[in-house]
């Protein structure tokens, strides 16, 4: 049975390096590499054989955690490990929150990244940091998280699209789909989040760092 995964990651060498990593745990495994959120999501799309995602927050059209919201939402059942520059144990924490599976940083040694690798491949949480606690409003953005996650990977985009200040015409260009489609889209993003215009829906997603870039 063949499996592939994903690195992506806006930096050729870096890309590199974890493709050794790769090699090291899952020498059968094919690698995909992609430099961009759009190239990333259009495989992850595309390959029914997926195994594994190995991601980094800092992506082109990429913003904040929404590479990993949006990667998610195409395929829940594919684990996602973030390999990022991102400071902080916050990092970390929206990075799972968001559906990471683990979370590394990019200076981390090349026997945890293997580690972390063979973890996920075998369907276990990678003994990646954790905060030691949580903040207070934590447990406050759940219900908002969890509506995030209803959304399918057209209304993310679509909602990105809004937190950008793009006008409908202009979304409905860059994701090839018409007007009247955007504004349903809208309807029902709004729906999804219980706001009752699209300002609100970007206030609502930047409360979830999704405007943050790292």
């Amino acid at each position: 049975m063949t499996r592939s995964i994903l690195i992506a990651d806006d930096h050729p060498l870096f890309r590199q390096a974890l493709a050794l990593a790769v090699g090291q745990v899952a020498p059968d495994a094919t690698v995909l590499e992609a430099g961009t959120l759009v190239a990333a999501s259009g495989m992850v799309a595309e390959r029914g054989d997926l195994a594994l995602i190995l991601l980094d927050l800092k992506m082109p059209g990429a913003v904040g955690f929404s590479g990993i919201a949006l990667l998610h939402a195409e395929r829940p059942d594919v684990p996602i490990l973030v390999v990022s520059s991102a400071e902080g144990d916050h990092a970390a924490d929206e990075a799972r929150a968001f559906g990471a599976r683990g979370f590394l940083r990019k200076d981390a040694d090349l026997a945890v990244i293997e580690d972390a690798i063979s973890a996920a491949l075998a369907g276990r949480t990678p003994a990646t940091r954790r905060s030691v606690s949580s903040s207070d409003g934590a447990s406050d953005l759940d219900p908002i998280r969890e509506r995030v996650a209803d959304l399918t990977p057209t209304q993310l985009k679509v909602l990105l699209a809004v937190l950008d200040g793009q006008l409908n015409k202009q979304i409905a260009h860059s994701l090839g789909i018409s007007e009247a489609t955007v504004k349903a889209h809208m309807t029902a993003i709004m729906r999804k989040l219980d706001v009752s215009n699209r300002t609100q829906a970007a206030l609502v997603a930047r409360s979830l760092g999704l405007h943050l870039r790292h």
